[in-house]
């Protein structure tokens, strides 16, 4: 399928690559507000068309596919503008700022017949499948601590003064839609929907996040998330159970999955090796479902986002964290 790619951050990089040895998709067509920057990823990678217009390229017969990797805050029309043009969609997480623009966008797809998607890589990934296909050996769940807490060079830039994108309400940032949407993305495709959330979150003058914790009540557990871009962590994430407990070194992406059991206290390796750049996964699975029509993975993955999305929502509501496109 012919690409295109929105956004000249190193994500899109990944993406491109991703799609490449995927042998899924084939970039066709690169976009950016600076002509320039977006002639050089397209040389980079071979790309015949370049656009500084973005309706121009939504209309024009260059492309099937989009990857969209512009700010949170932009995700929302420009998905819509190729949606509109009956073009498919992938749109790298947060997919949008909040569930109504969720709800319109997909109503948008529909319309127009074709697919919709949003990036989260760590779902499509074999140990993360791995990890649902066995949680069954943990038995009951009694609590689950994931996390993803990672220092960012751009809170350097907020120490300094000033309000880098991810940082900013302007453009739909903070630690819990920027990285806790890992975990809690994990989160919900092993438990579903959870019956209460709670967040304590740690906002900067911004009026973001720069951290925060999350809390998952489900029926008989507590799953707690941890967040943050404003320090580091060096602890594994884990799932307990009252037959044995999961220890895994990263949510996104899981290289390690170790099973403990409670009886004998061995432990079991339940990993697979993975390709070094996940994104590939999801790469072969949204071109697999646009290709057999596969109406029942696709909501599967919709009823996946919309929950995330429901609880980030709910999380910043709670602590009147307000997004610049919703005042």
């Amino acid at each position: 399928m012919k690409l295109g790619t929105v956004g000249t951050s190193r994500i899109t990089n990944s993406f491109i690559e991703a799609a490449g040895k995927s042998g899924k998709l084939t970039l066709n067509a690169v976009y950016s507000r600076s002509f320039e920057k977006a002639r050089q990823i397209a040389d980079t990678y071979n790309a015949p068309y370049t656009f500084d217009d973005l309706e121009q390229m939504a209309k024009s017969n260059y492309i099937e596919i989009v990857y969209i990797a512009s700010p949170n805050s932009l995700h929302y029309e420009q998905a819509k503008l190729f949606l509109q043009h009956k073009k498919h969609v992938i749109c790298e997480k947060p997919i949008f700022s909040n569930t109504k623009e969720w709800e319109d966008a997909y109503q948008v797809a529909e319309e127009n017949g074709v697919f919709l998607f949003e990036a989260m890589r760590n779902i499509h990934s074999p140990n993360s499948k791995i990890l649902k296909r066995q949680i069954g050996k943990a038995g009951k769940i009694r609590s689950a601590m994931l996390h993803y807490i990672q220092y960012s060079s751009r809170y350097d830039l907020v120490l300094k003064g000033e309000e880098p994108n991810i940082f900013s309400p302007r453009f739909s940032g903070g630690a819990l839609v920027d990285l806790g949407v890992y975990p809690t993305s994990l989160a919900v495709s092993l438990f579903g929907e959870p019956d209460h959330i709670t967040y304590y979150p740690v906002m900067l003058r911004s009026g973001v996040d720069g951290s925060g914790t999350l809390i998952l009540k489900y029926d008989g557990f507590i799953c707690t998330i941890l967040c943050s871009k404003i320090s580091h962590s060096h602890i594994p994430s884990e799932i307990h159970g009252e037959e044995g407990s999961f220890v895994l070194d990263h949510v996104a992406p899981i290289t390690n999955i170790k099973f403990v059991d409670r009886h004998s206290k061995k432990s079991h390796n339940l990993e697979e090796p993975r390709y070094e750049n996940e994104m590939i996964y999801e790469v072969e699975e949204f071109v697999r479902i646009i290709k057999t029509n596969d109406q029942q993975q696709y909501e599967e993955l919709k009823g996946i986002g919309r929950m995330v999305l429901t609880v980030t929502e709910t999380a910043r509501q709670q602590n009147d964290i307000v997004f610049e496109n919703e005042k």
